[in-house]
């Protein structure tokens, strides 16, 4: 089974009609990954050709609405379709403490026959969330103006890290260390967050030979984008861009 990510969606905070919030999926090897979950997310899997019943792990970088609000809506639909498997659903205490009030406002315990949910508190230091010989996943925190983490993937076939929401970290240097690709956003100069050219320094730190920029505005020109984080970056840059897919051979 060659493993393949697939970006759902690629903007950052306010989304636009062909560009929804940053989240993507994972498949490697019998796993289904998610990563956040926002927007409509079975409308958003079925566009993707994602079967939403085959996900196996859904990880939660940090507690913004556009990463997390889309969770309760997925659980419920996933019921409703019938899901009878557990779900594995990891993030850091904070995270997992404020999703489950929110599941309780939806009196979600109530609901009958609903699957188990296995919800996995990472603690705020480097942690291995799944470690198999086919599939590695690792979490660090990273520089956001609450906390998060950045996630490093190791595959059969390669591997790659997601910065998350961050301003530039050293954190982020030390995940993608000996990785194929990173993944790092690219909002703008602001609090909490990383611009092109930052987003450029991170990833020729890391010695990575590609760079996809993704959780920037919509109305960002590519161009610039792309020309800001190619004057620091010696390897190749990509703007992801919604329902792209990545293939590791």
């Amino acid at each position: 089974f060659m493993s393949k990510l697939i970006f759902l969606g690629t903007a950052s905070a306010i989304p636009a009609k062909n560009q929804q919030n940053t989240h993507f999926i994972l498949q490697s090897n019998g796993r289904t990954v998610l990563v956040d979950c926002v927007g409509n997310p079975v409308v958003r899997l079925q566009e993707a050709g994602i079967d939403p019943l085959a996900i196996t792990d859904l990880i939660l970088t940090h507690f913004h609405p556009d990463h997390v609000s889309g969770v309760p809506l997925l659980l419920m639909d996933l019921w409703l379709l019938g899901r009878k498997n557990s779900l594995k659903v990891y993030g850091l205490h904070e995270v997992i403490d404020r999703m489950m009030k929110m599941l309780d406002l939806y009196d979600w315990q109530t609901w009958k026959g609903f699957y188990p949910v296995n919800f996995i508190r990472i603690p705020p230091e480097p942690q291995v969330l799944i470690n198999e010989s086919d599939l590695e996943i690792s979490v660090l925190p990273v520089c956001h103006m609450i906390p998060g983490i950045g996630i490093r993937f190791d595959l059969p076939d390669g591997g790659f890290c997601y910065s998350s929401d961050t301003a530039p970290c050293d954190a982020v240097v030390t995940l993608a260390q000996g990785m194929d690709f990173l993944i790092h956003e690219a909002t703008g100069k602001g609090s909490g967050h990383s611009s092109p050219e930052e987003a450029g320094r991170i990833a020729e730190q890391t010695g990575v030979k590609k760079l996809y920029l993704i959780h920037y505005p919509p109305e960002a020109i590519e161009a610039d984008w792309l020309n800001q984080a190619q004057a620091v970056f010696s390897g190749e840059v990509i703007l992801a861009k919604d329902l792209m897919v990545v293939e590791f051979s």
